[in-house]
Formats: C-alpha cells, structure tokens, sequence
C-alpha cells in the first residue's frame, strides 16, 4: 500500500508541473512608482500629428 501511495503521489506531482506549464504566463509585475512614471512619461511626450 505505501508503494502505490507513493507513486500516486509522484504522477499527482508530474501532472501538476505540466498542467503548470500550459498555464497562461502572468505579465511581469510593474511596481506603483514605475507605473506612475511611465503614465507621466506618456502624458508629458506631446502627439505630433501630420497634415499632408
């Protein structure tokens, strides 16, 4: 019996690790100051438009 526990419980493991790896990737996280930045950075950079 503790033979199969332990199996059970190594396939539980490897199936968990692959399903883990299909998984959708989280986006890297950006602190509260940087995006704070970045928004000043954007609204600061004036939009040229063209006219032709």
């Amino acid at each position: 019996m503790n033979r199969q526990k332990k199996l059970k419980q190594l396939f539980r493991e490897k199936a968990k690790k692959a399903s883990a790896k299909l998984a959708p990737k989280k986006e890297k996280y950006i602190s509260k100051a940087d995006r704070l930045k970045m928004a000043e950075e954007t609204v600061a950079e004036p939009v040229v438009s063209t006219d032709s």
